[in-house]
This record gives C-alpha cells, sequence and structure tokens, in this order.
C-alpha cells in the first residue's frame, strides 16, 4: 500500500453521560447538531477540507446511528479504494475480545490498521467539538518545529483552567509539564484532545505503556510518559471558535451560538465547507401568521406559529400559534398548536402536543441528575410524546411515551422527570 503521509484516527465511542438522555440510543458525535448536522460532521469535514484522506472512527457505545451516517464515506469525498473512511469497532484479537478502556488503548488495539497504512504521522482527534481547523497547518507546525508530539491548546480564563488538560510550556511553546484539570495552574493553555504524533514514537509509547496500563489514556499516561522520556512536545496555539459539546448547557450554548445576526461560528463558509450526509427534502416554509426572529431553521421545516432565537432541524413542524424560543429543535419534531417553549431541547422525532408549555416555573435541579440538567434546559427525548394541555418546569427530563395521569394536576413542576425506556414511537 502507498504510504501515507498522516492519517487521522477519530476517537468517536464516547457515551456522553453529561448529555443526558440525548445519548441514551446514540454515540455523542452522533447527536444532531445545527439543525441538519450531526457533531462528528465537524472533525470529518475537518479532514478532508485539511486534505487528510484516510480516516479511521473508533467507534463503541451505541454505534448504530454513527456507522448509518458515516456509511461508506461519501459525503465527505471519502469512498476511496486507497485510504477512505473505515470504521473500527472494538473486535476479538486471538481468543478473546477486548472493549477499549481508554482514548490510547483504543489506538492501541488498532496498530495494525494504522501499520498498513504505513504512515509518518498520525493525527488524534475526538469526534464531539464544534470547530474548524486546518490540520495541515498544523502538521507544518509539527515538522518545522520536529517534535515527537504536538498538542493543539487554547487559552482559557485562568478560573476556568482548572477544568481542563493544562499545558505548561516554554517561551517557545515546547511543552515540559501536563497537568491534569490541576488546582492551581501554572498556564492557562487548555489541551484541546487533538495531537499529532510522529508515529515511529507514538507506536513505542502506546506499546510500552499497555504494559502499565490497561486503560492507557492520551492525558493522563501517554504524554506525560513522553515527556519524562525526554522527547520534543510542542503546543500549537488555536484561537478560533472551539466548543466542546459534552454537557446540556455547552451543548445548548454552541446551538444558540449559530442564531447570532453575527455568528462566531459560521456554517456558510464556501472556503470551508461542514459536509453531512442528510436527505435532500422541500425547502422551509412559513406561514401567513408565522413569525421568525434570529433562527435557524433546516430544509423541510414547516413553521405557522413564532420561533425566536432557536435552531430548528429538518422536517420539524410548528403549528399555528406555538411559540418556541431559545430552544432546540430537532429534526422530524412536531409542536402543536399554541404551545410554547423556552430553554428547551426537543430531541429527534418527539411529539408535542397542544396548549403545552415548556420551561416554565423555578430553576430547581433536577432531582435524579441534578449535575446533569441545573441550568434551566428541559430536555425531551428522541420519539417522546408529550400529551396536551400539561405544563412542564425547568430542568425536567421526559423520555419515552408520556400519559397525562403522570402529569398531576396538568403539571410537571421543575427538576422533575417521567422516564418510559420502553414506550417510544416506533
Amino acid at each position: 500500500m502507498k504510504k501515507k503521509e498522516m492519517i487521522a484516527m477519530l476517537l468517536a465511542g464516547g457515551q456522553g453521560s453529561r448529555l443526558g438522555v440525548l445519548t441514551t440510543t446514540k454515540a455523542k458525535p452522533a447527536v444532531a447538531f445545527g439543525g441538519k448536522y450531526r457533531i462528528i460532521d465537524f472533525p470529518m469535514s475537518n479532514c478532508i477540507n485539511s486534505g487528510v484522506d484516510t480516516v479511521g472512527v473508533l467507534t463503541q457505545y451505541e454505534p448504530l446511528l454513527l456507522n448509518s451516517h458515516i456509511g461508506i464515506g461519501i459525503p465527505w469525498d471519502l469512498d476511496r479504494r486507497s485510504g477512505g473512511v473505515t470504521i473500527l469497532a472494538p473486535h476479538v484479537k486471538g481468543e478473546q475480545g477486548e472493549w477499549y478502556s481508554g482514548t490510547a488503548n483504543a489506538i492501541y488495539q488498532n496498530i495494525d490498521y494504522i501499520d498498513n497504512h504505513n504512515p509518518e504521522y498520525v493525527l488524534i482527534l475526538s469526534g464531539d467539538h464544534i470547530y474548524k481547523m486546518d490540520y495541515s497547518q498544523m502538521l507544518d507546525f509539527h515538522k518545522k518545529e520536529h517534535c515527537d508530539a504536538t498538542i493543539a491548546v487554547r487559552e482559557v480564563p485562568y478560573d476556568e483552567a482548572s477544568r481542563f488538560g493544562i499545558m505548561n510550556t516554554r517561551e517557545n511553546d515546547s511543552v515540559y509539564e501536563f497537568e491534569e484539570k490541576p488546582k492551581n495552574p501554572k498556564s492557562n493553555l487548555a489541551s484541546m484532545g487533538i495531537y499529532i504524533f510522529t508515529w515511529k514514537k507514538l507506536r513505542e509509547a502506546l506499546i510500552a505503556d499497555n504494559k502499565e496500563n490497561p486503560d492507557s489514556d492520551f492525558g493522563k499516561h501517554i504524554i506525560p510518559r513522553m515527556l519524562g522520556e525526554g522527547q520534543t512536545l510542542f503546543a500549537y496555539r488555536f484561537k478560533d471558535y472551539w466548543k466542546d459539546v459534552g454537557t446540556v448547557e455547552s451543548y445548548w450554548v454552541a446551538n444558540m451560538d449559530l442564531t447570532w445576526p453575527l455568528p462566531q461560528f459560521n456554517l456558510y463558509d464556501d472556503f470551508w465547507k461542514i459536509y453531512t450526509d442528510a436527505d435532500h427534502q422541500p425547502p422551509q416554509y412559513t406561514g401567513p401568521n408565522a413569525n421568525v426572529n434570529a433562527s435557524l431553521l433546516s430544509e423541510g421545516c414547516e413553521v405557522y406559529g413564532s420561533v425566536y432565537n432557536s435552531v430548528l432541524g429538518p422536517g420539524v413542524y410548528v403549528a399555528e400559534g406555538a411559540v418556541i424560543r431559545d430552544s432546540i429543535i430537532m429534526g422530524g419534531c412536531s409542536v402543536g398548536n399554541n404551545s410554547v417553549i423556552e430553554r428547551g431541547i426537543i430531541d429527534e422525532n418527539a411529539r408535542i402536543g397542544s396548549q403545552v408549555v415548556i420551561g416554565c416555573g423555578e430553576n430547581v435541579p433536577n432531582e435524579q441528575k441534578p449535575s446533569v440538567y441545573d441550568t434551566g434546559i428541559t430536555v425531551i427525548g428522541e420519539r417522546s410524546v408529550i400529551p396536551d394541555n400539561v405544563s412542564i418546569g425547568k430542568n425536567c427530563v421526559i423520555y419515552g411515551i408520556s400519559t397525562p395521569e403522570e402529569y398531576p394536576n396538568n403539571n410537571l413542576p421543575s427538576g422533575s422527570s417521567i422516564i418510559n425506556e420502553k414506550e417510544v414511537i416506533v
């Protein structure tokens, strides 16, 4: 096989538990974003726009939708004889199979795949970030500095630095120390989870580390190991838009960013297109009494009510008199007459009845999962059904077909949950 200068390994097996019911039946990278896209479309598009034409996608948790979405890579021009996109699920080796147990362990288990392409460099990516980056510029930096590893970093406010893996660097941006979520950070250069390694050096580190750490991780094990061995690591500064959409709040904020008159993150850039596997839909339609303001409407939407500062996926139906404000309504959903949704995330193919109010009341954290639902956003899971004439508070979560009997006095107080996992629209 012809030698590739650099191939990409895209880590897309995460469960994304902090996204709550949005990841009940799909991996985090498969969650819809920005109307018609899915989160994984962004690193995939970055690859092809950067000239990286060989991508291994490592899947594990609930991979069905993700596998179907990626297919053979046609939307990203990755359906190729040499290279292209390959789905890399955990598999049996010898007499036993083994789940991926860490970010570096996942790469270790696919050393044969990488060796088959014989690359000089390997690009490691996360499948759950929203950004545009030219990886070829990062590779040029890696080669110029003669690095063994290059880690993409962003400056974050010092008061937030303790939430990240922090790279401590010398004046020339060479890394002398990595600290995972330090209480008293020495710098504010946060790792973005984007790495370029010289493959020969990474291969050696993966094999050595696997003997000591079966849950081998890049941040916890590989980078400290390489630093300890005196290898050359540099921080590559990235200054453009980047969002880790790993929580309900960060996911909501990143979608709301798209509704600005001049959004920080431009989905309409002809020079850096974001590609996706989307069915062709009829154009949007807004009825004679509709009112749409500062919102993103995907193809196939029918809006007869009012939509403000919101993102609507393909084929969303908003009935007469309905009001949607500061919300994300994913593809295939319907919202009934005179319903009101504020700060809501409605997952794909859900049905909201008539005269429903979502997002009222006090901001009380969710009783069952206060760390997931605590910022006033109510989340309705995919293919769920909300009956007519009910009010639903803040930080609520509903999954499945709910009935009027589950709403005492037609009301679900803030912080409550209704989970009917076996009962969804098929």
